[in-house]
């Protein structure tokens, strides 16, 4: 028995291998081939297209991405009992897989050459999601190579990426994905979606990058604001923000910003005027 891109099911190319999802690495395998191919098609469109994707374990995203015409996929794995199942994909599609050994965290994407359009679509380990997220936000210079990010997430971490200020939910990490790109959910996933089964569901985010983010700002600037506002969401922005300046309340009244005020009630510019006032 096969599967429309005649390989085996990834079911049993699992059992092959002997395979089993590790928590240490934040695996959780999708199987179902239809899922993995709606994925793909909304990572889309694929054609003449570079796809990095990270963490693919036994290939099933790898599989779809390629079906639906991505031109090329760079996959990134460090877990080394999956490599088999990759390279049999290769073999299946010449010239059309890389695999890359080695951890994404420390694999500099910026070297592989990537010609546009390029883009990461990944079901991400769930340890490493955020890290990974932030740091290609923060990718200079900017725009960057990647014409868009599609990612998925747990549930409550896309729903905090998408956040408007105000919202309980709103963060850094809102804040520097909405002052670079404009983020949506896509779609959402049950978690019986996934082997092993999550306690929580998981949605899909695309981020498009902006061309030129308004207003202009300094990214590891605006990181070590949002930092300070956010790791004491619960005090004003005066006390909040004592930890980068020992001029807090001074350099909020110069802004008109009322240094009372709590961080998610700011919008997102204001977190760039901090940002660039303090680089003066």
């Amino acid at each position: 028995m096969s599967t429309p891109d005649g390989l085996p099911p990834l079911r049993d190319v699992i059992r092959a291998l002997g395979l089993t999802a590790r928590k240490s690495l934040g695996q959780n395998f999708l199987l179902d081939f239809n899922l993995t191919r709606r994925i793909a098609r909304a990572a889309g469109p694929l054609e003449g297209t570079t796809i990095v994707e990270i963490g693919p374990g036994p290939g099933g995203l790898t599989r779809a991405l390629l079906m639906e015409g991505a031109s090329r996929v760079i996959a990134i794995e460090k877990d080394a009992r999956c490599l088999p199942a990759l390279a049999d994909i290769a073999s299946a599609y010449p010239d059309r897989l890389e695999i890359v050994v080695g951890d994404a965290r420390k694999v500099d994407l910026g070297a592989l050459g990537l010609q546009p359009p390029a883009r990461i679509v990944a079901n991400l380990p769930y340890s490493v999601a955020t890290p990974l997220l932030i740091g290609w936000l923060k990718t200079e210079p900017w725009p960057p190579w990647f014409d868009r990010l599609v990612l998925m997430f747990q549930r409550e971490v896309a729903l905090r990426i998408v956040a408007k200020p105000g919202a309980g939910d709103f963060g850094r990490l809102a804040v520097i994905s909405q002052w670079r790109t404009d983020p949506r959910i896509l779609l959402t996933l049950p978690a019986a979606a996934f082997t092993p089964r999550p306690k929580v569901e998981s949605s899909l985010v695309e981020f498009v990058p902006k061309e030129v983010p308004q207003p202009a700002c300094d990214a590891a600037a605006l990181e070590r604001v949002t930092a300070a506002a956010f790791g004491q969401r619960r005090k004003m922005l005066r006390s909040s923000l004592r930890q980068i300046t020992p001029d807090a309340e001074a350099l909020l009244q110069g802004l008109g910003i009322d240094p009372k005020r709590r961080a998610e009630e700011l919008k997102i510019g204001d977190f760039c005027r901090i940002a660039n006032a303090l680089g003066r």
